[in-house]
C-alpha cells in the first residue's frame, strides 16, 4: 500500500527576493521535496528589498507556495497577514514557524492548536546587540521577551536553534525544553567546485544591499588602498535610498571605476559562477545570525574578511580560515585586505582558501536536513 506523503507547512514574512529566513526555507523545502514530502510555503505579498508585490500563488520547483497581503504593518518585518484558512485547507501534519518575536508565529500557533498538529518554531537568532537597537526596539524587545515569549515558547513542539550563540538567549528568556540545533545549509554543488589558489586581485560583497549590511565600511576601505588594479563588485538587490548613498559616497571618493554595481543573483549555477571569478569576500555588517553567503564562498574554498558579528565569529577563526575586523573599522578592513593582496603571504593565503573549505563540510545541505527530518520523524512514524 503506498504511503501518504507527509505534510510539510512553512510560515515565514517573506517567499521571494534577497531573505536569509527565505532562503533557508526555500532550500529546506526543495530537498525535502526530492525526498517526497508535501511541502507548502505561508508567506506574505511583499518581495523583499522591494516595492513590488508578488504573485497570490506561485509552483516553485513543486513547492505550493501561497502569499497574502498584509492588512497591518509596521516597517520592514512587522507584518500581520492572514493564513489560518489556508492552513486549514492544507492540513498539514507539520507546522513550522520561522523567526521568533514575530506576529505570524503567534498565529501559527494558535493554528496548530485548533488543528490539534505538532509545531515547531525557527528562531533564527533575532538577539542583536543592545547598541545596534534604537531606543524603541529595545523597550518592544524587552517587553516581548519578559511577557509573551516566556509564555508562549515552552508551548511550540519544537524549538530550533539556527546558530549555537542564540541558544543561552534562549534559555535566559525561559526555554526549558531541549533546544535544537540546526543551522543553515548549502547544497552539495557548491562542494563539487575545485579550490581556485591564485594571486588574489578581486573583491566580492554578494547579497543584500541595505543599511545592515554597512557597505560604506568596505567603500571607505577600499579608498584607503591605493591600487587602481583592484576590481570590487557589489551583487545583490539594492534598497533604493541606500543604494543613493552609496553611489554618493562611490563618487565623492573616486571610486566609479573601481566598484560596480550587480543586481541580484539566484540560480545557484549562475551564483557559483560569479562567486568563483572573485578571490577575496568581504561581509562588512552590523549584524549578522548566520550569513549563508559567508558559507557558501568558504565552500568555494575563497577568502572571506567578515566583521566581528557574532553570526560571522561562529563560522570564521581569524587567520585560520578567513579574517575577521571590527564593525565599522575601515582601517582594520584595509589592512585585512592589503594583506590578501600581498604576494608575500600567498602560502599563508592558500593554506586559509583550504581550511576554509574544510571548516564548512558540517553544513552541506543534505547532512542539515537530515537532522530536520529526525525532528519530524518524532511526530509521524
Amino acid at each position: 500500500m503506498k504511503q501518504d506523503k507527509i505534510k510539510i507547512a512553512f510560515i515565514c514574512i517573506y517567499s521571494k527576493g534577497g531573505c536569509g529566513v527565505w532562503a533557508r526555507v526555500r532550500q529546506f523545502s526543495e530537498v525535502l521535496d526530492k525526498k517526497n514530502y508535501e511541502v507548502s510555503v505561508l508567506s506574505t505579498n511583499n518581495i523583499k528589498g522591494s516595492d513590488l508585490k508578488a504573485d497570490s500563488f506561485e509552483n516553485y520547483k513543486g513547492i505550493n507556495i501561497y502569499r497574502f497581503p498584509c492588512f497591518l504593518e509596521f516597517g520592514r518585518n512587522l507584518k500581520f497577514w492572514s493564513f489560518s484558512k489556508k492552513l486549514k485547507q492544507i492540513n498539514p501534519d507539520i507546522i513550522v514557524a520561522e523567526v521568533y518575536r514575530h506576529p505570524h508565529t503567534l498565529f501559527a500557533l494558535n493554528s496548530a492548536k485548533k488543528l490539534k498538529k505538532p509545531v515547531f518554531l525557527t528562531t533564527h537568532a533575532p538577539f542583536v546587540e543592545k547598541s545596534r537597537r534604537s531606543k524603541t526596539g529595545k523597550v518592544l524587545e524587552a517587553f516581548y521577551d519578559k511577557f509573551i515569549g516566556t509564555k508562549i515558547l515552552n508551548k511550540f513542539n519544537e524549538i530550533i536553534a539556527i546558530t549555537k550563540w542564540e541558544i543561552p538567549f534562549l534559555k535566559k528568556i525561559g526555554v526549558k525544553k531541549k533546544l535544537n540545533f540546526i543551522p543553515n545549509g548549502i547544497p552539495q554543488e557548491f562542494f563539487n567546485n575545485k579550490i581556485i589558489l591564485r594571486q588574489p586581485q578581486k573583491i566580492l560583497y554578494f547579497g543584500r544591499i541595505s543599511p545592515v549590511k554597512n557597505l560604506e565600511t568596505l567603500i571607505k576601505a577600499i579608498s584607503l588602498i591605493n591600487n587602481n588594479n583592484i576590481n570590487v563588485k557589489l551583487i545583490g538587490d539594492a534598497e533604493k535610498e541606500y543604494k543613493i548613498k552609496l553611489d554618493n559616497l562611490i563618487k565623492e571618493k573616486k571610486l566609479n571605476n573601481i566598484i560596480k554595481f550587480s543586481p541580484g543573483v539566484f540560480d545557484i549555477k549562475k551564483k557559483i559562477k560569479i562567486m568563483n571569478e572573485s578571490d577575496i569576500f568581504v561581509l562588512p555588517s552590523k549584524r549578522e545570525a548566520m550569513p549563508q553567503t559567508l558559507i557558501e564562498l568558504m565552500s568555494l574554498g575563497k577568502i572571506v574578511i567578515a566583521s566581528d558579528t557574532k553570526g560571522a565569529k561562529e563560522i570564521v577563526v581569524d587567520g585560520k580560515n578567513g579574517f575577521l575586523f571590527k564593525i565599522n573599522d575601515e582601517e582594520e578592513l584595509k589592512k585585512k585586505i592589503l594583506f590578501c593582496l600581498d604576494k608575500k603571504n600567498h602560502s599563508k593565503i592558500k593554506k586559509i582558501q583550504i581550511n576554509a573549505r574544510k571548516s564548512v563540510e558540517k553544513y552541506n545541505l543534505d547532512k542539515v536536513v537530515a537532522k530536520f527530518e529526525k525532528l519530524i520523524k518524532k511526530y509521524k512514524k
